[in-house]
C-alpha cells in the first residue's frame, strides 16, 4: 500500500487559479502520453506517486486519453482505488470531452447530449463521483456557443464537476464564453492551451491577454515541444527517443538544421543561467505570473524531479527574454 510522502508540499509552489478560491501546484502531471494499456502499469504507479510525493496535486486528463481512448482514465481509476483513496481530498482530478469518443453522431465535439454523457462515461471509469475541473476540450464552429456553455453549467449543478474549463480557445471565443458562463453562475476558472518558447499562439490570438485581463487561469500543456526543448537531441536522435519509438507527435523532419540551431543556442542560455534547457523553458512559461500551472508528461519518474528543478529560478533579464524572442519559431 502506497504512503505518501509527509514532506510532500514542501518542494512545490500553488498559485491561485484567476480569482478563483482553488490553488493549483505550479507544475501538474498530464496523462496524455504513458498511461495507455501500451504502457506499463507499474511505472503508471510510480509516476503518480514521485509527483503527488513532491506536492504535484493536479492530475489532468480527457475522455480520449490511451491509446485506446479512454484508457488513461481507466487505469488512473484503478491507480485511485488501489493507492490514492484515501488522498482524494488533496487530489485535484481534471478531465475533458470535445474530441471523438464513440461512434455516431453524438460522439464528438460540443453538444449538450455530448458533453454530458462523455462526463459520465469519464466518472465512470475512473470510479469517481466528481471531478475538480471539466473542460471543453475545442471550439465547436457548427454547436452554438450558448449550448456548450450550458452544457458545462448543468454538469456543475448536478455535482458531476467542481469548475469547468476551457481548451484550445482562442481569445475572442474565450471573451464570448467567459460572458455566457457568468450570465449562468458558473465558476469557469481555467484555459489549458499549448505554450511555449517555441509556440506562442495563445500570445498572438489573444487568449493569454484575454485570460489576465478576465482574470481567469492558464494551465500550458507541450511546453517541452515534445522534447525539443531538452538537450534530448543536442547530439543525435537516441533509439529510445519519442521520435524513434512513436512518432504521432514529434517526427524527425521536425529537427531541421535550423532548429537544431536555434536549440543550442537557447541551451547556451540556459546554462549561463544555472539551468537545463527543459528546466528554463518550463520557467520561462511562469515568469509573468499569467500562466497558473504547467503540465508535464514523463515516462520516468526522475523526470518529474528534474521538471520541478525549474521553479528555482523563474526570473527572467531582460536582455535573456530579447535572446530567447529572436530564437523563437516565428523569428
Amino acid at each position: 500500500m502506497y504512503n505518501a510522502s509527509s514532506t510532500r508540499y514542501q518542494s512545490m509552489s500553488y498559485f491561485r487559479c484567476g480569482n478563483s478560491g482553488l490553488l493549483l501546484p505550479a507544475i501538474s502531471l498530464g496523462f496524455w502520453h504513458n498511461f495507455g494499456d501500451t504502457a506499463s502499469y507499474d511505472n503508471m504507479k510510480q509516476l503518480c506517486f514521485t509527483a503527488f510525493d513532491h506536492g504535484i496535486t493536479h492530475f489532468d486528463l480527457a475522455n480520449n486519453y490511451g491509446p485506446a481512448p479512454g484508457s488513461a482514465e481507466k487505469n488512473l481509476g484503478r491507480i485511485l482505488k488501489e493507492n490514492f483513496a484515501v488522498y482524494r481530498d488533496e487530489l485535484i482530478v481534471s478531465t475533458k470531452a470535445g474530441y471523438e469518443m464513440w461512434d455516431g453522431p453524438y460522439g464528438n465535439w460540443g453538444s449538450r447530449k455530448y458533453i454530458v454523457a462523455s462526463l459520465d462515461q469519464s466518472l465512470q471509469r475512473m470510479g469517481l463521483e466528481y471531478v475538480d475541473i471539466f473542460y471543453h476540450h475545442r471550439m465547436d464552429p457548427n454547436t452554438p456557443l450558448e449550448e456548450t456553455m450550458g452544457a458545462l453549467a448543468q454538469v456543475v449543478a448536478s455535482g458531476k464537476a467542481l469548475y469547468v474549463g476551457l481548451s484550445n480557445y482562442d481569445g475572442a471565443t474565450l471573451k464570448s464564453a467567459a460572458s455566457i458562463l457568468k450570465d449562468l453562475h458558473c465558476p469557469f476558472i481555467i484555459n489549458q492551451n499549448r505554450y511555449s518558447i517555441f509556440d506562442r499562439t495563445i500570445e498572438q490570438n489573444g487568449l493569454k491577454k484575454s485570460s489576465e485581463k478576465l482574470n481567469k487561469g492558464i494551465i500550458a500543456f507541450s511546453p517541452l515541444e515534445q522534447g525539443m526543448l531538452t538537450n534530448r537531441y543536442l547530439h543525435g536522435i537516441p533509439e529510445d527517443s519519442r521520435i524513434k519509438t512513436d512518432g504521432r507527435f514529434l517526427s524527425e523532419s521536425s529537427l531541421t538544421e535550423e532548429r537544431l540551431t536555434k536549440i543550442s543556442k537557447l541551451n547556451e542560455i540556459a546554462s549561463k543561467r544555472g539551468q537545463t534547457l527543459a528546466e528554463m523553458a518550463l520557467s520561462w512559461i511562469l515568469r509573468d505570473g499569467i500562466v497558473t500551472s504547467i503540465l508535464i508528461g514523463a515516462s520516468k519518474p526522475s523526470q518529474i524531479i528534474d521538471n520541478i528543478g525549474a521553479l528555482g529560478n523563474t526570473v527572467f533579464t531582460k536582455e535573456e527574454l530579447d535572446e530567447i524572442d529572436s530564437l523563437s519559431v516565428e523569428n
